[in-house]
């Protein structure tokens, strides 16, 4: 009973929030970014993932779409340490690589133009193999869950295809908008085995525009963002089997974009980007209610594409960082404790 209590508590408090800020009409939270990278304009920075290794290493990792390459950059103040890989379909080489994730001692590197993912190992970023080359057509985003084990996994990578014509397909072309694999990891080798495909193909679970996905395995979740910006502007809620939940959220919340997506699992706080270019906003949900929580903005951060938080407690930020792509260019970096300072305070005033 006194678990139900605190339930339903915290969605009461959840919900009184969400009411609060929307009647009240209250800017979002500014907070000032705690550092930035150093800035490559021309090299159209996407997708962000962090690495901490045994000898001390706090490594964030950037995909740079133009220059065919990751970036390199010291997690602690955001110096440039150096660029991996290179254009080409060779191991270690890539063509425009989007998504970008982290597990345990290996990274999956979504290409788009080599139309796969490659998975390489931490620290010495050596290639181990790729899968997807066969089913995948015009990747984004990456999202996984352990299926049993850390070396046996599924890999959900979506699928952003078009019309000859570059357009978004009709609705009942949609049904292959995420692409499932069963892969496994080994020390020298991966193997990835297409399993399914799934996307709505009518009504609103409809996933018109796709890029960020992200996976919640204590809800058995799948967030995928829309970013179509005539009919989507939300993030849709599928289960892991790839069954649309019903669900959405950011609906008439979100004002531009619906882009990064990330989770807090200490605090059960989901983080959504809104990427636009002359405001850009971040919001905030609650990981079980999916209630709006709050939003915040950069003092200088705009058109946030990937965003990536990392829990790892260090004596100038000890709840851990928000890593957020700022304009293509480099990588604004928020103290998380500001971030949930600077909102709940927001939501009280």
């Amino acid at each position: 009973i006194r678990g139900f209590l605190r339930m339903m508590i915290r969605l009461l408090l959840s919900a009184s929030v969400f009411v609060a800020t929307l009647l009240s009409g209250k800017e979002p939270a500014e907070l000032k970014e705690f550092f930035f990278t150093s800035s490559f304009p021309a090299e159209n920075i996407d997708s962000v993932a962090t690495w901490t290794g045994p000898s001390g290493e706090y490594w964030l990792l950037a995909t740079a779409k133009s220059s065919h390459c990751i970036h390199l950059y010291d997690g602690i103040n955001g110096a440039f340490i150096r660029r991996v890989g290179g254009l080409g379909d060779l191991p270690a080489q890539f063509a425009r690589p989007n998504g970008i994730l982290v597990h345990g001692d290996f990274v999956f590197v979504v290409e788009r133009d080599n139309h796969r993912v490659q998975v390489l190992t931490l620290p010495d970023f050596r290639s181990i193999g790729v899968f997807g080359a066969d089913d995948l057509v015009n990747p984004y985003g990456v999202a996984l869950i352990e299926a049993g084990g850390p070396d046996q996994i599924t890999v959900y990578v979506t699928d952003n295809y078009e019309t000859e014509a570059g357009e978004v397909p009709p609705a009942a072309e949609l049904g292959r908008r995420v692409k499932v694999f069963a892969v496994e990891l080994h020390a020298d080798s991966v193997e990835g085995e297409l399993t399914s495909v799934f996307g709505d193909t009518s009504g609103p679970g409809n996933l018109h525009v796709v890029e960020s996905i992200a996976a919640d395995s204590v809800h058995d979740r799948l967030l995928v963002a829309d970013e179509d910006m005539a009919v989507g502007k939300d993030i849709k809620i599928y289960d892991l089997a790839g069954r649309f939940t019903g669900q959405s959220i950011g609906k008439g919340i979100f004002k531009y974009q619906p882009e990064g997506i990330a989770l807090d699992e200490r605090n059960g706080i989901w983080i959504a980007t809104d990427q636009g270019k002359t405001t850009n906003l971040f919001h905030l949900f609650d990981r079980e209610s999916l209630d709006w929580l709050g939003t915040f903005s950069g003092e200088r951060t705009l058109n946030t594409d990937g965003i990536c938080f990392s829990p790892e407690p260090h004596e100038r930020f000890p709840d851990g960082l928000l890593f957020a792509v700022d304009d293509d260019a480099s990588v604004a970096a928020f103290s998380w404790a500001e971030v949930l300072r600077a909102v709940r305070s927001n939501a009280r005033e």
